[in-house]
């Protein structure tokens, strides 16, 4: 019994000081290659904002419809500038069907949100967090001032994007026309406090890129659900959602996305929203699940919402048609 107890106390040390010292000596392997520009090839562009690069597509404001309306304006600053906030795990990939058709309406931005697409991920920063709520919204802010100073801008956000959107117009309404939430992720933020006490333990830490890895296999799974039409969810999709996976040390800025501080009073202020709104989801949405987009709507002072039929969670990946003259009809309206 004596030998069985040391042998047992032995293993025990033997384990509390491999987890003390092993995720300190280890090193990790990200299981990406490439540098951002190597991975987003000639799609987009980089624009510096403060201390990172962040990755843009634009499509230019196009007047064929106004043409037919009678409108012979060709200067895209008399119309608007329409940013595309896109969801957890996404990028300006997920807008990729949608651009030129809304472009008709004024002239389209979308851009990665650290730790996802192509955008820099960096390790250490000087102040605001990139990764946390805060920190995306000082991005925006610098990307308005780039791309829409002076010009009317229509804010649109899909899942995550939608709560970041929400919450940018609602602090800053005077940067902000019309605002579009999509399958917006508000009344669950996908925030974990309780991580970042774990992440204060070196231990922890250092362990945090591997814990994250699974996500490659787990981001197909949540695809799979965004999506109501299986057959439309093809190689040529999975392979964009997974293209931003090969590039070297997404595994740690994911880490740092998830322990980023995302805490906000967006629902708790949403009756000072004074933005125009149209809220948009998909019939059989079950990420963001439909009931609670007309919940918001319920909640929300001036807003017009449209189901869009047999989709799911991204419905401008899966009826972009729909989605396009949903939001086009809409600005027109709010127009007239």
């Amino acid at each position: 019994m004596r030998i069985f107890r040391r042998t047992m106390l032995a293993a025990l040390a033997a384990g509390i000081l491999a987890f003390l010292v092993v995720p300190l000596v280890v090193p990790f392997n990200s299981s990406g290659t490439l540098t951002n520009t190597e991975a987003a090839g000639k799609t987009g562009e980089f624009v510096s904002v403060g201390e990172y690069d962040i990755f843009v597509r634009k499509t230019a404001y196009s007047n064929q419809l106004n043409k037919a309306l009678g409108d012979e304006s060709v200067d895209s600053s008399d119309h608007p500038v329409i940013f595309l906030l896109h969801g957890f795990g996404a990028s300006t990939f997920s807008w990729r069907d949608v651009m030129t058709n809304l472009s008709v309406a004024g002239d389209v931005v979308a851009y990665d949100r650290p730790a996802f697409g192509f955008s820099d991920r960096p390790t250490k920063w000087a102040g605001i967090n990139p990764y946390g709520l805060q920190g995306n919204m000082e991005i925006l802010k610098a990307l308005m001032k780039i791309y829409a100073e002076d010009r009317e801008v229509v804010l649109v956000g899909h899942s995550a994007g939608g709560l970041l959107a929400g919450e940018f117009a609602r602090q800053n309404p005077q940067l902000v026309d019309k605002l579009v939430l999509v399958a917006p992720a508000v009344f669950s933020t996908g925030e974990t406090p309780w991580l970042s006490y774990f992440k204060n333990i070196p231990q922890i830490d250092a362990l945090g890129p591997f814990l994250v890895q699974g996500i490659a296999s787990s981001g197909n799974e949540l695809l799979e659900e965004s999506y109501y039409n299986k057959d439309q969810l093809t190689d040529f999709v999975s392979e964009g959602y997974r293209a931003p996976l090969k590039i070297y040390g997404w595994e740690r800025a994911f880490w740092e996305y998830t322990n980023a501080p995302r805490a906000n009073d967006f629902l708790k202020n949403i009756s000072s929203l004074n933005q125009p709104t149209l809220l948009i989801t998909g019939e059989f949405d079950t990420v963001v699940p439909t009931k609670d987009t007309k919940k918001l709507a319920g909640l929300i002072i001036d807003n017009d919402l449209v189901i869009i039929e047999k989709t799911a969670h991204l419905p401008q990946e899966e009826n972009p048609e729909a989605f396009s003259k949903a939001v086009i009809d809409w600005l027109r309206a709010s127009n007239s």
